[in-house]
C-alpha cells in the first residue's frame, strides 16, 4: 500500500495503470439472407465506417469470428429485424440464431439496435453497389452510438 502524504492509504496504488485511450472497436452487423454487411467503429468507438460485406453462406461464421479478432473487437451490435408494425420478421429467427452462435463462440456483449429500411437508407445515400449492406451496418451502428451517447 502507498501512503498518501496526508496520511491516507491509497488502494488503488498497486492496481494496473490502465490507458485512458483503450480501443473500443465495436462491430455492427447488418445480417440478411443472402448477404450480412459488417461496419467497424474507429479505434476510439465515436464512428461508424463501412467494412465490408460478407454472402450468407457456410464460412461466412468463421470469418466474421476472424474479422472480430483480427480488428480485437469489444461489442457487437446487430440490426433488429421487424416488420412494419414492429413485430419481428422471418430474418429475425437467423439474427436470434446468430446472437447465440456470437455469445458462445467468442463472449462479447451483443446489443440489437432496430434496422427497419436501413439498406434503403444506405441506397439512398449512396446508391446501390457492392457495399450497399456494410454501409447499412454502418447507419445500425451509428444510430446505437448516437442512441448510447444520450445517455451519457
Amino acid at each position: 500500500m502507498t501512503i498518501i502524504s496526508s496520511g491516507t492509504i491509497n488502494i488503488f496504488a498497486n492496481l494496473p495503470k490502465l490507458p485512458y485511450n483503450r480501443p473500443m472497436r465495436i462491430m455492427g452487423i447488418d445480417y440478411g439472407t443472402k448477404k450480412i454487411g459488417i461496419a467497424m467503429t474507429d479505434p476510439s468507438g465515436s464512428m461508424a465506417f463501412p467494412h465490408t460485406v460478407l454472402p450468407n453462406n457456410k464460412q461466412f461464421f468463421a470469418e466474421m469470428v476472424k474479422i472480430i479478432d483480427n480488428h480485437k473487437v469489444t461489442e457487437i451490435v446487430i440490426g433488429q429485424s421487424l416488420d412494419k408494425h414492429g413485430a419481428p420478421n422471418a430474418v429475425q429467427a437467423g439474427i436470434e440464431s446468430l446472437i447465440l452462435d456470437l455469445t458462445l463462440a467468442v463472449g462479447l456483449p451483443v446489443h440489437l439496435q432496430p434496422e427497419q429500411f436501413s439498406t434503403k437508407a444506405a441506397e439512398r445515400l449512396q446508391g446501390k453497389n457492392k457495399m450497399t449492406d456494410a454501409s447499412a451496418a454502418a447507419l445500425i451502428l451509428e444510430s446505437y452510438l448516437m442512441k448510447q451517447n444520450k445517455r451519457i
